[in-house]
């Protein structure tokens, strides 16, 4: 699926216009948005897209018309700052954006591109950030398999290119790395969305079928009952498959379309259903596995899997009751519930209230992957010597964001 961003880009891409893009290359501390969020600046001044929850956008905006007007790419930071109309994190964090110039000069593979995102295909966008002056600013594109398109204008950073995009896109990671001194690399990482695969047939479903979606994944329900299991029924699946759930679960699986980014909620509540597709579903490495029932609905359940050999350890990856403990009871209070244990799972969280917690409310750091994007010391790697308008820098307050206007009116901006 394509996004709103590289739609609009490749709108203006099509009628030979640029735009200026701003990428998220990296963050520390407390930061809103992690490595990939982007916005566009079009010619005409509308924006698309966000860097930040808000504490930067006029900065990033300003600093992306620049890069219009001049045609020279930016790799700035911005951090915490005391100003009140100084363009910082107030959150304490520090987030670092690259802002470059996208059109048919710089980007001649921009469509092919789109065309693989909108595809489903996954694909890695490289381009030199520093290094040769015949390499900056260009793109190479690198697929999963051997797959290249365009050049950086040099076969050996090509090479180099080619390994970390790939590295990164296994990861799905979006970062800059520095494969080799002298040399950085902006990877943009694009991979099909996660799968949600939901068995079970009830308005339950359809709540959580909406949250799924809402959050990003594409969800499939399945169940055995045809009667019950229509696209009607669940508009905001893109697949409805009637079959049994263990039979279609393993049907997947030897087709590869489950991985460790899959989701499965298992709300059928009925053991002959439930049983033979926990039994499959425990052994895999997917991200997260729940199942809904009572508590004794539950404890029942358990007994049956030990009965047929389901190992405790496997049993303790099992999410059941599933959701989280917020005093849901209709189904769409269920669906945020569960949405919220999906999210606090992926992230490592207990799922408590931050109100009453300590320490950061976002993951410490984002940055690409350990092996590319990470010093010792756990900031992201960057440039020693660089071309002085790419030179990384915090940016002070005032030098980009006039409190009076910080953005100029008629400018119409979507977030």
């Amino acid at each position: 699926m394509i996004t709103p961003v590289l739609s609009e880009a490749l709108r203006w891409w099509y009628a030979g216009e640029s735009v200026a893009l701003a990428t998220v290359t990296a963050t520390t501390g407390s930061a809103p948005r992690p490595p990939g969020s982007v916005m566009l600046v079009a010619p005409d001044g509308t924006a698309t897209g966000s860097v930040s929850a808000g504490c930067v956008e006029a900065a990033v905006y300003q600093l992306c018309r620049r890069v219009l007007d001049t045609g020279e790419a930016n790799l700035s930071r911005f951090g915490d700052t005391d100003e009140v109309f100084g363009p910082g994190l107030t959150c304490g964090g520090e987030v670092e954006v690259y802002v470059e110039r996208v059109d048919r000069a710089a980007v001649a593979e921009f469509d092919q591109l789109c065309a693989q995102v909108r595809g489903g295909s996954p694909v890695a966008a490289v381009t030199c950030v520093t290094g040769p002056a015949v390499s900056r600013g260009r793109w190479l594109l690198v697929d999963d398999g051997a797959g290249v398109r365009g050049t950086l204008g040099d076969a050996g950073i090509d090479a180099v290119a080619a390994r970390a995009g790939r590295e990164l896109l296994a990861a799905g990671r979006t970062g800059l790395v520095r494969p080799v001194p002298g040399v950085s690399l902006l990877v943009r990482s694009f991979v099909p969305p996660p799968r949600m695969i939901i068995f079970g047939a009830s308005d339950f479903t359809a709540a959580l079928a909406r949250q799924g979606r809402f959050l990003g994944y594409r969800v499939t329900v399945c169940d055995a009952r045809s009667v019950f299991t229509t696209a009607q029924r669940f508009p905001d699946a893109a697949e409805v498959v009637v079959d049994w759930p263990h039979r279609y679960l393993g049907t997947e699986v030897d087709a590869g379309r489950v991985d460790h980014r899959t989701v499965l909620c298992v709300l059928t509540h009925d053991p002959k259903f439930d049983v033979p597709l926990l039994r499959l579903a425990l052994d895999l490495p997917v991200a997260y596995l729940g199942a809904m029932g009572s508590r004794r609905s539950t404890d029942d359940r358990v007994a049956q899997l030990r009965a047929v050999g389901v190992p405790a350890t496997a049993l303790a990856r099992l999410s059941a009751p599933i959701g989280l403990d917020i005093g849901a009871r209709t189904p769409e209070e269920t669906a945020v519930s569960v949405a919220a244990e999906i999210i606090a799972a992926g992230a490592g969280r207990p799922g408590g209230r931050l109100t009453i917690g300590t320490g950061s409310i976002h993951p410490t750091s984002h940055t690409a992957a350990a092996t590319l994007g990470r010093s010792a010391g756990g900031e992201p790697q960057r440039e020693e010597e660089v071309h002085p308008v790419l030179e990384p820098a915090q940016v002070p307050a005032g030098q980009l964001l006039d409190p009076v206007d910080p953005v100029p009116q008629g400018v119409d901006v979507h977030m």
